[in-house]
């Protein structure tokens, strides 16, 4: 108590007593900055003792774009100081003319790029489809039809990889010809700016009767070249139409259904090589839950009921069980907005997901662990069936491996 009295009594004794001490400190806040700019030398000096922790920790409380600007942010070793998280998600929604382009910050704020990416060949194709991100890259499919076909291989295509802070991308050549009975729909990105400035695309082929997994073409944009793998998987597995891919812990994951006796939900995970597959069941296996990276893991968010929701997570990389970290009831939020929700996406940074209504007008983020609403955010209209939400965690770095744009 003693120690914390004489706390009080110096910062007391701190603050100026009078009208001419205050005066007198103003005064020397004068000089002190006249001394500086009349003194090169004292400039450098003080210039000097911003090291170059205390410079990263000012920019890292800056906005994605803010940073961007200096070129200290170039270093590979900065840049790992100074992680980016969740600015929004990009989502699009589909009318007789195609699709139509927008993102949701979660700020409210400006997004930091045009979702619509007209960088990005708008004469070549007819259309332009998000089909993932991954550690700040977008992969989009161009296509010249109208509307997504269900079955790429009857399409004539090409992926495109683009950072849109930059505006750099790349155009990737035709992915490799399925045979007449096998179909594709599906496909993710893997990247990893802590470990390389190269990528990859992975894309899945399925059989068109039963739909399950028979080969896997992988883009590398070391080699600038595609190969195909045959899945050498002895349990059958059909992917969910659509499902998103999640690139985490070197693997690539996807939703889909075991056709097995039950024909059970199940996540389905390989490495970038296809030669290890792996298989992990989810409990309440008849419901269709939703997939995410969040902390460095695997994340599963799933209706256990009506307003019931249950976060899962695969601590283990090498693990095929999946631990409940979190349940929450969303009773309170559907009472309060008299709508019914669906889990969209989890956060990357912490134990929060997001809702989406039924009729897609509004985005929730709901915090499982202290079961609190966030912010709610107001969607476009006319979203269909399929539509999804990809989140976006923006990526500063000017390197783009094998980027075709400026």
């Amino acid at each position: 108590m003693e120690e914390a009295e004489k706390g009080e009594i110096f910062k007391m004794n701190t603050k100026p007593s009078s009208m001419k001490e205050a005066e007198k400190g103003e005064v020397f806040e004068r000089n002190t900055k006249l001394r500086l700019d009349n003194d090169p030398k004292a400039t450098e000096e003080a210039a000097s003792l911003f090291t170059d922790d205390i410079i990263l920790e000012i920019l890292s409380r800056l906005p994605a774009r803010s940073v961007h600007r200096f070129k200290c942010i170039s270093d590979p070793a900065n840049r790992k100081k100074l992680p980016q998280t969740l600015v929004g998600f990009l989502y699009f929604t589909t009318d007789d003319s195609g699709h139509h382009h927008h993102f949701a910050s979660v700020s409210g704020g400006a997004p930091l790029f045009d979702p619509c990416l007209p960088y990005l060949q708008p004469d070549k194709y007819k259309d332009m489809t998000q089909v993932d991100t991954c550690n700040g890259l977008l992969l989009y499919r161009g296509s010249n039809n109208k509307l997504v076909a269900c079955n790429w291989a009857k399409d004539d295509f090409r992926f495109v990889v683009c950072n849109p802070v930059t505006g750099r991308w790349v155009e990737l050549p035709p992915s490799p010809q399925s045979p007449e009975n096998r179909s594709s729909c599906i496909a993710g990105l893997a990247f990893d700016p802590a470990v390389s400035s190269h990528f990859y695309v992975l894309q899945f082929e399925q059989t068109i009767q039963g739909s399950y997994i028979t080969a896997v073409n992988i883009y590398s944009s070391r080699t600038r070249a595609w190969t195909r793998r045959d899945s050498g998987m002895v349990e059958k597995v059909a992917p969910f139409y659509l499902t998103r891919c999640v690139f985490v812990g070197g693997m690539m994951y996807l939703m889909g259904i075991h056709k097995g006796i039950d024909e059970e939900h199940v996540l389905v995970g390989v490495d970038m090589e296809v030669k290890v597959w792996k298989i992990i069941r989810v409990l309440h296996s008849s419901r269709v839950g939703t997939l995410g990276t969040s902390q460095g893991c695997l994340h599963f968010a799933i209706a256990s009921s009506i307003d019931e929701i249950e976060l899962w997570c695969l601590k283990d990389c090498d693990s095929k069980e999946l631990v409940r970290k979190n349940t929450a009831s969303i009773d309170k939020l559907t009472s309060m907005t008299r709508k019914w929700y669906s889990v969209a996406e989890i956060h990357p940074d912490c134990d929060t997901i997001f809702l989406v209504s039924y009729g897609g007008e509004t985005l929730v983020a709901y915090d499982m662990r202290h079961q609190k609403v966030g912010c709610i955010l107001n969607l476009e209209t006319n979203i269909t069936q399929w539509h999804r939400f990809l989140p976006y965690v923006p990526l500063c770095s000017e390197s783009l491996a094998d980027a075709d744009g400026q």
